[in-house]
């Protein structure tokens, strides 16, 4: 096993941190590890802000979810499709007259556009969870950043072709978290298809998750939960949180197709 294929098997998300900041020379090299991510056509389809002023912090750490230690992290990067560089330059570049000259009209991005531009991005953000795990430096994603349309666009000052589609919080662990138990994953036999995608049976999910299905409370304590597909359902798929990021995502897609 070599350092690389280590480094990615024992990273885990963080969530608590020492009371150190990250060294400006190890902040450098994480950011110069995340712009070397692969694009699409070199394009670099996404922006990153660094959020160093800690109102906003404190107040991303409501606005996503309520989860305070956003406001603890001493590195806070909200990773951006953006299409609005890109097609500023275009009209900069004089593009609409040469599709005048043509008898064309200026395409504005579209969904497409919108879904290259968040595969840039989230590359880029898997190279900084990389890069600063090889400095020790522990990491969480935060999805909820897709929530909460209106408060988001007018807090980081999002345009038209900007879509805030993950957040980073970065810190040193604390030894707690250092010693907490990995999380498993899925055998690659569920996960992963030769040639095309296959659907699972009944037989198959019993399988796959009889694992958490043991870790389960049982009796009163699940509030007529009666097992680890409802229970996921209620937590993750059909909560309020949920219901608001698919909101939030179609005012964003609204914007973007305006």
């Amino acid at each position: 096993m070599n350092q690389v294929i280590e480094t990615l098997l024992k990273r885990k998300s963080v969530r608590a941190y020492e009371k150190r900041e990250i060294e400006p020379n190890v902040k450098a090299a994480i950011l110069k590890a995340t712009l070397r991510a692969p694009t699409a056509g070199n394009m670099m389809l996404y922006s990153i802000i660094d959020v160093t002023d800690q109102r906003i912090k404190d107040r991303l750490a409501v606005t996503c979810d309520n989860q305070p230690f956003i406001a603890r992290a001493p590195m806070a990067w909200v990773f951006l499709a953006d299409y609005q560089r890109w097609y500023d330059y275009f009209l900069a570049s004089d593009v609409e007259v040469v599709c005048q000259q043509n008898n064309e009209l200026l395409r504005k991005p579209e969904e497409g556009d919108l879904f290259l531009a968040c595969c840039d991005a989230l590359i880029a953000a898997q190279n900084a969870v990389i890069a600063a795990e090889s400095f020790g430096v522990g990491s969480c994603y935060i999805g909820d950043v897709i929530e909460q349309y209106e408060a988001h666009k007018e807090l980081l000052n999002l345009p038209q072709y900007v879509f805030p589609i993950c957040m980073l919080v970065f810190g040193y662990p604390t030894g707690q978290q250092k010693d907490r138990e990995m999380t498993t994953r899925f055998d690659e036999k569920f996960i992963v298809f030769e040639n095309g995608y296959r659907q699972l049976d009944s037989a198959e999910f019993d399988e796959m998750f009889r694992e958490r299905e043991s870790q389960m409370p049982k009796g009163k304590a699940m509030g007529g939960i009666a097992n680890f597909g409802q229970a996921m359902y209620r937590r993750k798929f059909g909560s309020d949180f949920s219901v608001e990021m698919s909101r939030s995502a179609r005012e964003w897609l609204k914007g973007w197709k305006r």
